[in-house]
């Protein structure tokens, strides 16, 4: 246990030799290169360097530095952690209030992905409207998966305006946003079922997810908070690897949903 215990305080302690570690992931590296790539100094990065070598996770051929195989199977673990740890402490705030039981545990294992994420957050006088950034990316789109759990009013109109423009559009409701939009915007949902390019579908479960938004462009994702008040707020980023997450969250939800194809 002792061991163990030393690794990990002679990983995670100290920056220099965490980034240091990462930076021969690659490849052997000289002084020079780690020193110009880290902006050290020999004084600096060579004790570090004394430290890792002494674990046998760093070997020294001639002017070279390198990682032993034990030194290449922990660096081979440690980007997806260090993405989630930056993804989470990012956004501190907000995913330490979420409950994430409704994101299926491979894409949790995954939520590093989601890097540069922007927290919007509506003010008291724009409470109950949609974030003009996500309307504004959404009607550019040519490529959108929806998923609500939440009834908004402006959610039907505004995928029949970009319905008319022949976007591609994939929407999974749960049934009680369902019934509320057949309720007070019959007409609007019929004509946007209507589209050849529009697919509708039934989520039949709790999913235990406010919504969220994927297109070619952005990914915007609520979480419902543990407590049960709703709060509008959202993650915002147009990064590949987020929209791909979204797209691969959405896939996971549509193997459950039932196709509608009339109202």
């Amino acid at each position: 246990m002792g061991a163990k215990i030393g690794l990990m305080e002679l990983i995670f302690r100290s920056e220099k030799r965490r980034d240091l570690l990462i930076y021969l992931k690659d490849k052997p590296r000289s002084i020079d290169e780690i020193q110009e790539h880290l902006h050290v100094d020999s004084v600096s990065i060579l004790p570090q360097l004394k430290k890792l070598k002494d674990r046998k996770l760093v070997i020294q051929k001639d002017h070279t530095y390198e990682l032993s195989v034990m030194g290449k199977t922990i660096v081979d673990r440690m980007p997806p952690l260090l993405d989630t740890l930056e993804v989470l402490e990012d956004n501190f705030d907000y995913w330490s209030r979420r409950n994430l039981e409704g994101i299926p545990q491979v894409l949790r294992s995954r939520i590093g992905e989601l890097k540069n994420c922007k927290l919007i957050r509506p003010d008291l006088s724009h409470m109950f409207e949609l974030d003009p950034e996500y309307v504004e990316n959404l009607l550019l789109s040519r490529r959108v998966f929806g998923f609500s759990s939440y009834f908004h009013p402006s959610f039907i109109p505004l995928y029949l305006e970009i319905a008319k423009k022949e976007a591609e559009i994939s929407i999974m409701l749960t049934e009680p946003v369902l019934k509320r939009f057949k309720t007070d915007y019959l007409e609007d949902l019929q004509a946007l079922i209507e589209f050849e390019h529009v697919n509708l579908s039934l989520f039949p479960k709790d999913p235990k997810l406010a919504g969220f938004t994927v297109t070619d462009r952005f990914f915007l994702f609520t979480v419902l908070p543990q407590i049960k008040f709703f709060e509008h707020e959202s993650l915002f980023s147009s990064e590949p690897q987020a929209l791909k997450w979204g797209t691969d969250l959405f896939s996971h939800l549509q193997k459950e949903a039932v196709q509608v194809k009339e109202i």
